[in-house]
């Protein structure tokens, strides 16, 4: 005959353990090794961490996999997003644990992005635009330019077909004008002293011209358009041609005569990218200093790098922001500085 046995408190589980909702979400949460479980995923999060940190000593060498790693830096976070989910599903103390040290790097390197950053007191409102050789509409991409009010705007990857649609429409609001091989620049502001500039190409994707704002103060002012880069299987990252362009666009950058100086063009890269240190380490991001977030402009469908850049040498960015898409596959970035 089956006999029955009582259990005393204090022996065995306690209703408390089996029968309440937060004894059945402990029991859930801290079966017997939870610390054994998710070992791979603690060596995961350790190792997306280290590669966060480490970023910079990722080679170039072979396919110039440490450019392509730093183009897309930010997007790591959600490998941290990915591993904690698992880790929640695990039930894994020791992978939550391991995912502090990405989570930690990623907060440091991007955490200071994703804040509002602009303020006020700017003198000169500047935007920069690759409006797309192919690009259906040009007369209505102008038009939603001219309807940013900025004072200065560059244009890179004009052709001549488009040209006089953006001279007619630009010419009102902008009367002072250059256009140098394929990118130009039109302003509200007095223009003098406009010359290409060579960044080793083989032909003009780079001007020069010197601004005179309100109070009188000239202010040099380049755009460029560096050459595209490629993800191919065969090469890796083909960014070799990009990468001598920058070193001459930065020589060009350090050797003004003036010194207040602004950037404004499609660099093919983003400020996180040792490539371009040759530009990026004389100059501030507009973005980096004085944005509300992380200002991604490409592809305009759904931006996934900060590609398209106003920088400025000898002085402070108050505001950076995205303008609206024009039917371009860039978006316009502008930005206001104080001169």
């Amino acid at each position: 005959m089956a006999q029955a046995y009582m259990t005393e408190p204090g022996q065995g589980e306690t209703p408390e353990r089996t029968g309440s909702r937060a004894g059945r979400l402990l029991n859930w949460w801290r079966p017997e090794g939870m610390w054994r479980r998710g070992i791979v995923l603690a060596v995961l999060a350790v190792l997306l961490g280290l590669l966060m940190f480490l970023h910079a000593r990722v080679p170039n060498a072979v396919g110039n996999l440490g450019s392509l790693l730093e183009t897309f830096l930010p997007w790591l976070g959600l490998g941290v997003l990915v591993l904690l989910v698992i880790a929640v599903l695990r039930r894994s103390a020791t992978a939550l644990v391991a995912l502090l040290l990405p989570a930690a790097v990623w907060v440091n390197l991007f955490g200071g992005q994703v804040t509002d950053k602009a303020g006020t007191g700017g003198n000169l409102t500047v935007a920069t635009h690759n409006v797309d050789a192919d690009n259906p509409d040009p007369a209505a991409t102008a038009k939603k330019i001219v309807a940013s009010g900025v004072d200065v705007v560059a244009l890179e990857e004009l052709t001549s077909a488009a040209l006089p649609a953006y001279k007619q429409q630009l010419a009102k609001t902008y009367p002072y004008s250059t256009v140098q091989g394929t990118v130009g620049l039109w302003s509200k502001r007095p223009l003098s002293d406009a010359a290409p500039v060579d960044i080793k190409m083989g032909w003009t994707r780079a001007l020069r011209v010197v601004v005179t704002a309100a109070d009188g103060q000239k202010v040099g002012v380049y755009v460029a358009h560096l050459p595209s880069v490629r993800v191919k299987v065969e090469a890796g990252f083909t960014a070799n041609q990009r990468d001598g362009s920058a070193e001459a666009l930065g020589e060009a950058i350090a050797a003004d005569p003036l010194k207040k100086v602004i950037l404004l063009g499609d660099l093919n890269g983003t400020m996180n990218d040792r490539s371009l240190a040759p530009v990026t380490s004389q100059m501030r991001s507009a973005q980096g200093a004085a944005g509300d977030g992380f200002g991604f402009s490409w592809p305009a469908g759904f931006p996934m790098a900060r590609i398209d850049h106003i920088m400025t040498k000898g002085m402070e960015p108050v505001a950076s922001w995205a303008l609206p898409s024009t039917g371009s596959d860039h978006l316009p970035m502008a930005a206001s500085v104080k001169i």
